[in-house]
């Protein structure tokens, strides 16, 4: 009898240990085929992508299947930034943003508009006269808000919330020296903000930067949200760009950003996050910065190794933790693109590399970074 309880014992620790040693891959497996982000993520915060016009147009198939399973909010990566929308003083084109509304009612996903002022993809008449001479205050605020109430009010009712400006601060918290800048003065974003509000109160408004895990930068943002509100204005929420490095920013500068912006009484958003996994030492997201092409810059063009992948799987479930332990400020986390061969950071800041930045590769599969994203909340 002895002999057959130790034996019991001895099968039943077996059992016990093969599942501690295949059972959470068996979770894994199961999530690949079953979970989506979204389902796992309810309750925590909204889960988002940024979506192309080809992959909407059909260009791309299992990238709108990804994006209907996975998520429940949309960002239009570029089709409602100026230089798309409203290229000529009285043209406005919008095709696309109008389909990708309807494909988000039809398919229950709430619409991001991305970005209404930003110095940059924003057509260079906007800031001059007749003659080609710099504008004057009152001509571009007169621009500006033309173009948000048209763009703006087109959609009322329609898109959640809006980038109202975007990355408007230097790396140092103090304002960008733009076009809007100079020829407006400062209350440019202030403007901005009450245009938007005009154009539909019940739309969310948020400020939308890179950098702002860095002190200096974050700090600035602070700063810009108080001004806004001592003049009454309403900001919704700060978009946090997440366009992060291995090993920048640290989950500690994240996690105290995320603090400070929610001690504002605004909902903070993860935006644009993706991982670069190639190595060059400038952290800017700046669009404007550029590298030459170097093969050192490009060592992972013919895949990813494994141990990468591995090393970018622990990375994003050490974001993802901070994520979920501050969802009662975090209101949506929105990746920049669906799969690795869709992201910009393939021709940035060089041309023609092969980055694997997203939770899904070339072919729309999940990477295990996609399966500890999700443990994040399955194990916890």
């Amino acid at each position: 009898m002895r002999k057959f309880l130790n034996l019991s014992v001895l099968i039943v620790l077996s059992v016990v240990l093969v599942f501690l040693l295949y059972g959470f891959n068996m979770i894994l497996t199961q999530t690949d085929n079953d979970s989506s982000l979204k389902e796992v993520f309810e309750g925590h915060f909204l889960i988002g992508c940024s979506i192309n016009q080809h992959q909407f147009m059909q260009d791309n198939n299992f990238g709108l299947g990804l994006v209907k399973k996975h998520y429940n909010t949309i960002t239009p990566e570029n089709s409602l930034k100026w230089e798309r929308v409203h290229p000529e003083p009285n043209e406005y084109n919008f095709d696309f943003p109008d389909k990708l509304i309807e494909f988000g009612r039809k398919n229950n996903i709430a619409i991001i508009g991305h970005t209404l002022v930003w110095h940059s993809q924003t057509p260079a008449w906007v800031f001059k006269d007749e003659d080609g001479n710099p504008a004057d205050r009152e001509t571009l605020l007169n621009r500006m808000r033309d173009h948000i109430y048209t763009v703006v009010g087109r959609y009322k009712g329609k898109i959640k919330g809006w980038d109202v400006v975007n990355e408007a601060l230097n790396e140092d918290g103090s304002l960008r020296q733009s076009k809007w800048f100079e020829i407006i003065g400062e209350d440019y974003i202030t403007k901005a903000f009450q245009y938007a509000h005009e154009a539909d109160p019940d739309a969310e408004l948020y400020y939308n930067d890179y950098s702002l895990a860095n002190k200096p930068k974050r700090d600035g943002a602070v700063e810009l949200v108080k001004n806004l509100q001592s003049q009454g204005i309403k900001v919704a929420g700060i978009g946090m760009q997440g366009h992060y490095k291995m090993d920048w920013p640290s989950p500690e500068q994240i996690d105290s950003s995320i603090k400070a912006f929610a001690a504002l009484g605004v909902n903070v958003m993860i935006t644009e996050l993706d991982m670069d996994v190639l190595p060059y030492k400038n952290l800017t997201a700046d669009v404007g910065f550029r590298m030459k092409s170097d093969e050192k810059n490009n060592p992972y063009k013919d895949g990813l190794p494994e141990s990468v992948q591995e090393e970018l799987a622990e990375r994003y479930a050490d974001l993802f933790r901070v994520f979920t332990d501050n969802s009662k400020s975090v209101s949506r986390v929105t990746f920049w693109g669906i799969t690795d061969r869709d992201s910009w950071l393939n021709n940035w800041p060089v041309r023609g590399r092969s980055n694997y930045p997203l939770l899904f590769d070339r072919n729309g599969g999940p990477k295990p970074a996609f399966k500890a994203v999700m443990n994040t909340v399955l194990l916890k």
